[in-house]
């Protein structure tokens, strides 16, 4: 008999469509939530009902809890499953779920708080006997504090938002020069993404993996891992690849993070599915980092390698059901890895690429699984995440593993923005992955780049060109079409007239350099719409090539304008605070001579 009778997913896109899934075996109805800018998607077709939750900014409906709570009362909901992301990870919400009279499907209310604050968690995992990394327990409050630590353990430092997660209010801080600027980075970003500007301060750790583990705890006291997860694949500390097994932890290993994982779980009081992070050193060293008190965008690769659904055990715990497994009953069968498939220009620092899927075709075959909320026609939208898909392949070990990756990759179609595909392959074929090392100044070389977007180009549908000649000549586009000659496929390149704006493109392209548009004329313009967080540079200011001109928060990230030249700063157009738009001017970057 089913646990309730309809689940209202408080999310968007891929995950309410993961859950929706897990939901119909269970036999449970579905309920979706949409903003105005998500009408028609995915995630709506594929719920029993949907409900537009607004009025407002279509990037805050999903964040306005009293709405939801309103909409799954109203929708005779039983239950909430927050997904990942927006709500997922708040206490205040949480309690109104469960205030209405509705089921949290997630961990107690207080073990969010607890893990929410990432020095109180410190403190909490100290207590507990879990090794945390060398550093403050509690806040730092001024540049002076950092600067007073640095003496204390020594450089490089890690400033961190106590509210933080997802790599935001995160900075580096290698020398005492550096401390005003990392902390009021920092306490900006952790105001804005989680309104609360606490940080703390840990020793940096150099070239470490990023080492998960994924619990499970019910309301019987039972609580087991799951494994490792292998994260270390990032840029801007955001994860791009996922893998379980890690290729750096091996049987006694794995139990010993194992123990500490459940160690912590237990020691936050905590319910549900869950996620340990740490860092694994080079010298095998295991530290707790903090815990994600909500299902993760890669646990799809556990499920694949142990056969459990983790959203099923999620709500039948919510329903006060044991967990069902044991122990001793969790094995790890192959390799499994997730690529995340994002809307981003790698060419221009993963910049996000939002705009319009013009055409989408999944891969598929053995052992590979595609989560996405996406279809032909749709947007890719600025007010939120860029990620399009997860691609996740399984096999026997890791090196069938990334064969099959390598061929999902080639099989995957996405037109119309920049995507990582071209970038996943690059950096799948590279001896540093083959070869299971971190891969640490590689994933963001200019190197990787140029790779990722030969391969693009290559596996490119449609790649205008401008016929060589005279002022005036027509534009091309070469096109492939399959066809049939005596039963037998050929594919054959025909040349067609390009669509009137093409060459507009093209040059809008060309002007791209090293993460801002740059013009003959030395016009630096914004690549993408978004809010100016802060500017670096004043009108006469004599700048370097790739000096930081300013800061744009654009999809959830933080986005640097560098100078495309070395010059003189003029017709400075943006202040911090102030909206600007895609192909906005920002300044003039002149030379002596131009």
């Amino acid at each position: 008999m089913a646990p309730f009778s309809k689940v209202l997913v408080a999310n968007r896109g891929e995950i309410a469509i993961r859950v929706f899934r897990t939901l119909r075996e269970l036999g449970i109805g579905c309920v979706a939530v949409y903003s105005e800018a998500d009408r028609g998607r995915a995630h709506v077709r594929a719920a029993d009902e949907a409900y537009l939750v607004g009025p407002g900014p279509a990037s805050e409906s999903y964040l306005r809890g009293d709405v939801l709570v309103e909409t799954a009362l109203r929708a005779g909901a039983g239950a909430v499953h927050p997904g990942y992301g927006f709500l997922a990870e708040n206490a205040v919400f949480a309690r109104l779920v469960e205030e209405a009279g509705l089921t949290w499907i997630g961990p107690p209310p207080a073990a969010i708080e607890l893990m929410g604050s990432k020095t109180a968690a410190r403190a909490a995992m100290r207590a507990a006997g879990v090794p945390i990394i060398p550093g403050a327990v509690e806040p730092i409050g001024s540049a002076e504090g950092v600067v007073a630590l640095g003496e204390e353990i020594g450089y490089p430092l890690l400033i961190k938002a106590a509210a933080g997660g997802g790599g935001k209010g995160m900075e580096l801080v290698a020398s005492p020069d550096e401390a005003e600027r990392a902390f009021a980075s920092a306490t900006r970003q952790g105001e804005k993404y989680f309104a609360d500007s606490t940080v703390y301060v840990e020793r940096f750790i150099e070239d470490p993996r990023h080492v998960e583990v994924q619990v499970l705890a019910d309301a019987h006291g039972n609580v087991i891992h799951l494994g490792e997860r292998d994260c270390t694949i990032q840029r801007r500390h955001q994860k791009l690849v996922e893998e379980t097994p890690s290729p750096a932890v091996d049987d006694a290993l794995r139990e010993r993070i194992g123990r500490i994982a459940v160690d912590a779980a237990r020691a936050a009081g905590y319910r549900s599915a869950g996620t340990i992070e740490g860092l694994l050193t080079r010298e095998g060293e295991y530290f707790f980092m903090e815990m994600n008190t909500r299902i993760q965008v890669e646990h799809t690769v556990t499920e694949v390698v142990t056969g459990l659904d983790l959203i099923r055990e999620q709500v039948l715990v919510a329903a006060g059901e044991p967990l069902s497994v044991r122990q001793e009953d969790v094995v790890l069968r192959g390799h499994a890895i997730e690529c995340r498939i994002n809307a981003e220009d790698v060419g221009r620092r993963f910049m996000p690429a939002p705009g319009r899927i013009t055409g989408y075709h999944e891969p598929a075959g053995p052992g590979v699984r595609v989560d996405s909320g996406i279809e032909a026609g749709d947007e890719v939208s600025e007010l939120y995440d860029p990620m399009i898909a997860k691609l996740i392949v399984h096999d026997v070990d890791r090196d069938r593993a990334i064969a099959r990756m390598l061929r999902a990759l080639a099989e995957f179609r996405i037109e119309g923005p920049p995507t990582l595909l071209g970038f996943h392959r690059a950096l799948l074929e590279h001896p540093c992955f083959v070869k299971g090392e971190t891969c640490a100044g590689v994933v963001e070389s200019k190197e990787l780049a140029e790779r990722a977007k030969e391969l693009e180009e290559s596996l490119s549908h449609s790649t205008t060109r401008v016929a060589d000649g005279p002022d005036g000549a027509v534009s091309t586009v070469p096109r492939l079409v399959g066809v049939e000659v005596d039963g037998r496929a050929h594919d054959v390149r025909l040349l067609v007239t390009a669509p009137p704006w093409a060459e507009l493109a093209r040059r809008r392209r060309e002007r791209a350099v090293s993460g801002a548009g740059g013009g003959g004329d030395g016009a630096v313009v914004s690549p993408m719409q978004g809010t100016v967080l802060k500017v670096e540079v004043a009108d006469g200011d004599r700048v370097a090539t790739g000096q930081l001109l300013c800061v744009i928060e654009a999809m959830k990230m933080e986005n640097e304008i560098v100078a495309p030249r070395a010059g003189t700063v003029s017709g400075l157009a943006v202040a911090p605070g102030a909206a600007i738009a895609s192909g906005q001017l920002v300044c003039v970057v002149a030379t002596p001579d131009a």
